[in-house]
């Protein structure tokens, strides 16, 4: 029995070396134009969701969610977030595959998370993507303007659809549009394009 406990020891030590030795060695792939492997992205989604549960406070939208603020929210998003994440006109951003891994389209592929979680991605932005922590750079009520936004984006009501419409000549998706597209977890779907 105590063979096979080093036996254990000795095989993960040196797991752990070959894995440093394998990334400090040049090995790893830096390259943002490669599609990440299977297992990277699931470990990586994974280990996302559950830093957010983890680390971000649930609290609620201090922004009263009214027509003015998710207007508002989109004017937040179309300045600062469409650029990556796509814009209103319902096309995917050109740049979004230039980021490893790929940038979610908020659009195409709302969120299905709570605002609790889609304020605190915002926020502090996310490591290691691009995403940057928009706290340096907008107001606490702009962020939480966009955050009411983007958890509607499928659920608006009848005025700022009309706005979103008239403002960029396209209807805004509505609840299921985008079913079958993939989601902002499941990137497996994005990259077989």
């Amino acid at each position: 029995m105590r063979n096979f406990i080093l036996g254990v020891i000795v095989t993960l030590i040196v797991l752990v070396v070959g894995g440093l030795a394998f990334a400090l060695l040049g090995f790893m792939p830096t390259n943002a134009d490669a599609t990440p492997p299977h297992l990277e992205r699931r470990i990586a989604a994974r280990a996302l969701d559950a830093s957010m549960e983890h680390h971000a406070p649930r609290v609620n939208n201090p922004v009263q969610v009214t027509d003015e603020n998710l207007i508002d929210g989109m004017k937040v998003y179309t300045m600062n977030c469409a650029l990556c994440h796509g814009a209103l006109d319902r096309k995917p951003s050109v740049i979004a595959k230039a980021f490893y891994p790929s940038v979610p389209q908020l659009i195409l592929r709302p969120l299905d998370d709570p605002e609790w979680h889609i304020n605190y991605a915002i926020r502090t932005g996310v490591r290691y993507t691009g995403m940057p922590a928009w706290s340096k750079a907008l107001s606490e009520q702009d962020i939480w303007k966009v955050t009411a936004f983007l958890s509607r984006v499928e659920k608006l009501p009848p005025a700022v659809r009309d706005y979103w419409k008239k403002s960029f000549g396209v209807e805004p998706p509505s609840e299921g549009s985008h079913k079958g597209e993939g989601s902002h977890h499941d990137e497996d779907e994005e990259d077989k394009d």
